[in-house]
């Protein structure tokens, strides 16, 4: 009953933005604009013209296994004033390390466009939303993000991206707790023992090891509406193909823009249960999907553009398996669209009841998806109108309760995952790089 409460749920948020795609529109900047896309995640927020006045209203916004992810909902306002990373174990006020560690629901935003160069691995506590919206913040350097042995966090609209290894070293995971800490891999975000987990609108990149990882028993997880370019492996699910916690676990993966430069792993699958659904696959170099330890796969509404190479337009792999043991695993493509000569092919059985706990929304024909991945990655650009947080005269590191304080119009740093030509978005692409030199020398 819960898993078809869930889906009901799904069905009307999907049935909901589709109904009501041409018939609303709003005003920006003197241009009329649809608002109304058919992605059931952006057209919930997106079309209230003042939605920055009710951030935490994006918390009600998610789909799929990951859809009950509450974030910092009905917690204060964290303002981010203070971009430097310096003491892992003693943060200052002000800090992104110093609001992420908190006990309390927090909803953490920034006062202006930030360049987070992170000294060690980023530990957050669980009930936490990173809201860039409004900001151009990017997240580079030592370890990246980690959410271990949590629930209810939320990221969006972030860059995360040159994540190196770091570790063997001290690192606070809360006001009343520091350790030390082993290495640690270089994960864009590494979710690890975690349930109720959202990662949304971010542009993820050139990280050492993977761009997101999930292992050790997480689920509950939904990956929606990001960019990933210009990475090997980019993302992995599951342990290992004996762990057997990962049996349970569930991902949904949908609305993402897989760019330029990727290679494998999109995802990479051991165990669990997945439901792959309307991303757009354009040229993997390996293989777009693929899996060991008999996982479900069902894969919907995608669009997969194989690579010019004749030897890798197979769109799955199933990794050091045999044929006879593979055959058994349930994996379907429904409605996807193939394209350059992609094929996927499919195995174990096609009836729906198989594929129950590997179905989180309902899919949209793969004919809309350069509609429904337009705005993946991060938003922001002059079209999008963002709002920027203030904060005013209340210092650094200000919580506020929610709703309170002065939001104004912002004007776009960054624009989409997609190339922008914005003159800031040069400098901040320079500085990054210069900045990744520097502490790679």
């Amino acid at each position: 009953m819960a898993v078809m409460f869930r889906i009901e749920m799904n069905i009307e948020k999907v049935n909901a933005s589709l109904s009501r795609r041409e018939l609303l529109s709003y005003t920006t900047n003197d241009q009329t604009t649809n608002c109304l896309t058919g992605n059931p995640i952006d057209d919930c927020w997106r079309c209230d013209s003042n939605w920055q006045l009710n951030r935490q209203r994006l918390a009600d916004c998610a789909i799929g296994f990951g859809q009950y992810a509450l974030g910092g909902k009905g917690g204060r306002y964290y303002v981010v004033t203070d971009s430097s990373d310096h003491d892992p174990v003693t943060p200052k006020p002000g800090t992104l390390r110093y609001a992420v560690i908190q006990t309390q629901p927090l909803w953490i935003v920034f006062a202006s466009n930030m360049l987070i160069q992170l000294s060690e691995e980023l530990i957050f506590n669980s009930y936490k939303t990173l809201d860039g919206r409004g900001s151009h913040v990017h997240i580079i350097g030592g370890g990246c993000i980690t959410l271990q042995y949590i629930s209810n966090v939320i990221i969006h609209n972030v860059h995360i991206h040159h994540c190196y290894e770091s570790g063997n070293t001290n690192v606070r995971s809360s006001p009343t707790h520091y350790g030390h800490r082993g290495k640690a891999d270089g994960d864009g975000v590494s979710i690890f023992g975690a349930r109720d987990i959202w990662i949304d609108h971010c542009s993820l990149s050139h990280c050492k090891d993977g761009l997101i990882d999930v292992v050790m028993g997480s689920t509950g997880i939904t990956i929606s509406n990001n960019h990933f370019s210009h990475h090997n492996e980019v993302m992995l699910l599951g342990h290992s193909d004996d762990y057997l916690p990962d049996s349970g676990m569930q991902v949904t993966i949908a609305f993402n823009h897989f760019g330029k430069k990727l290679i494998q792993r999109m995802p990479r699958c051991r165990r669990g249960y997945i439901h792959v659904v309307n991303n757009d696959f354009t040229r993997w170099e390996m293989y777009a999907i693929g899996g060991s330890g008999n996982p479900t796969i069902n894969s919907q509404g995608n669009r997969y553009i194989a690579p010019y190479d004749r030897n890798a337009k197979e769109i799955t792999k199933r990794v050091d398996t045999s044929e006879g043991e593979w055959r058994g695993w349930n994996w379907r493509s429904e409605g996807d669209q193939l394209a350059n000569g992609a094929f996927f092919i499919a195995s174990g059985q096609g009836v729906e009841v198989k594929y129950e706990k590997a179905y989180s929304v309902e899919p949209k024909s793969a004919a809309y998806i350069d509609q429904l991945t337009l705005n993946a990655g991060v938003l922001g650009s002059r079209s999008n109108n963002m709002g920027k947080w203030t904060s005013g005269n209340n210092g650094s590191g200000t919580d506020l309760d929610a709703n309170s304080g002065i939001l104004e119009d912002y004007d776009e740093y960054s624009g989409s995952g997609r190339p922008t030509s914005s003159v800031d978005y040069i400098i901040m692409t320079s500085l990054t790089a210069i900045l990744v030199c520097l502490f790679q020398v």
